[in-house]
């Protein structure tokens, strides 16, 4: 008989807890690591001597968390079973220079981050967040959760075909959030305004991470309260279950036989090639760091590595009931049906046979039902971190997540069982 799911709603009314308070991804792996303290997790710093202690650790590096939990009496060439995600969404970023303006509107100027659908930002109200830097080299987050910008949209009276012809956005001229009234536009303002909102000394800010967010909760959402709206699920949804999952299952202590690793990086949405990123050195560098600290050789990180499974969880494709002929017509996941596994011949996901079996697995264990995503062979399919990671590490991955609608919208849509499914499979998954 299987063991009682561990997670239920709850885990989706925390999720959207979450999902609020990570309006950026520096908020949102500040979160996950706060919820990794609690379990008994602590921080450790890149440049200081690891030890290789038993029990829960993380690393932070920017908007990218790596979290581990070494089992008591664990042996160097112990593998690894590691959740892979991603903390970043597309968005609106703050340029270097973002005072700006015209014709008596104050503005705010921002450039276009990773694929958003951009016209799910006009006429919404819009907060800023980030990551403030200072002069002595430290960083400060800072979050204005209000209304304080909006993409205004031309009036249907001025664009008498835009119900026709389609919308046509420019990003550059057509995608710039007004803040204020004034013909005076003065270099420093919205640095100044961001100080004394943060309760800094003028002056004190000299670069900044920032990006604009729609202010509007997550919200539950239908008859029966069965579906969740909300921003950022793209894949702040995979990080929270990954966070969960790996603070239960280090409860279990020296039960396990293999360490269980979450890996959230930053910047999937354009790319991965960054210090922070999937495609960057931070993962690699902190599994053999484990391994040596554990005193490992380069022959037990070969074995450990050679043992290791990584499941890369990101949202995918929900059938669209307006548009269902662009879906593949024999694979058609639907929200609320459990986890979904992704294929592609082609590599754009890591998923194979082998790769298959370890997640039919880890769902048949956690009693839960899982789907196939597979894309129309006309349409072209998206990518994850998963090829990047089984390729960087040698490491078999495979490509899972949850079916959602409305996939890079400012506000998206996902089944409300959706959640702690994934997060009871992920449990299994870490568990072995």
């Amino acid at each position: 008989m299987s063991e009682p799911p561990r997670f239920d709603r709850g885990h989706t009314d925390d999720l959207m807890s979450f999902l609020a308070a990570s309006p950026t991804p520096y908020h949102a792996v500040a979160n996950a690591a706060e919820r990794l303290e609690k379990a008994g997790f602590r921080q450790v710093a890149e440049t200081d001597a690891w030890d290789g202690t038993a029990g829960g650790t993380y690393v932070l590096r920017g908007g990218a968390i790596i979290a581990w939990y070494v089992p008591e009496g664990a042996a160097p060439h112990t593998p690894f079973r590691i959740v892979g995600a991603h903390t970043d969404s597309p968005t609106l970023r703050v340029k270097p220079r973002p005072d700006s303006g015209a014709h008596g509107w104050r503005q705010v100027a921002v450039e276009i981050y990773g694929g958003p659908l951009l016209n799910s930002w006009l006429d919404r109200d819009l907060g800023m967040a980030g990551r403030l830097s200072l002069r002595d080299g430290s960083t400060h987050l800072v979050n204005v959760d209000r209304p304080l910008l909006r993409v205004p949209q031309l009036a249907i009276h001025l664009d008498r075909a835009v119900n026709s012809d389609g919308l046509k956005l420019d990003k550059q001229r057509h995608m710039q959030p007004v803040w204020g009234m004034g013909d005076e536009i003065r270099d420093g303002d919205l640095i100044a305004f961001l100080e004394e909102t943060a309760g800094l000394p003028s002056g004190e800010v000299t670069g900044w991470d920032l990006m604009v967010h729609p202010v509007e909760p997550p919200a539950y959402l239908g008859r029966d309260r069965e579906l969740v709206a909300g921003p950022r699920m793209d894949n702040l949804l995979s990080v929270h279950a990954g966070t969960a999952a790996l603070a239960a299952v280090a409860g279990q202590g020296s039960t396990l036989s293999y360490i269980p690793v979450l890996a959230a990086f930053d910047h999937e949405e354009n790319g991965s090639q960054s210090d922070t990123g999937a495609d960057g050195p931070l993962l690699g560098g902190v599994l053999e760091r484990s391994v040596f600290a554990r005193g490992g050789s380069y022959e037990d990180r070969a074995r450990a590595f050679a043992g290791t499974v990584c499941l890369s969880s990101d949202t995918g494709h929900a059938v669209h009931p307006n548009y269902a002929e662009r879906h593949d017509p024999t694979h058609h996941p639907r929200v609320d049906g459990g986890p979904i596994l992704k294929v592609n011949v082609n590599n754009r996901y890591a998923t194979d046979g082998s790769g298959r079996a370890v997640f039919a697995a880890a769902c048949e264990k956690a009693d839960i039902p899982f789907q196939s995503f597979v894309s129309n062979n006309a349409m072209p399919c998206g990518t994850t971190i998963g090829p990047i990671t089984a390729a960087r590490h040698g490491i078999r991955t495979v490509d899972i997540g949850v079916a959602i609608l409305s996939m890079h919208s400012a506000r998206e849509l996902c089944g409300a069982e959706d959640p702690f499914l994934l997060a009871n499979a992920l449990v299994a998954f870490l568990e072995g």
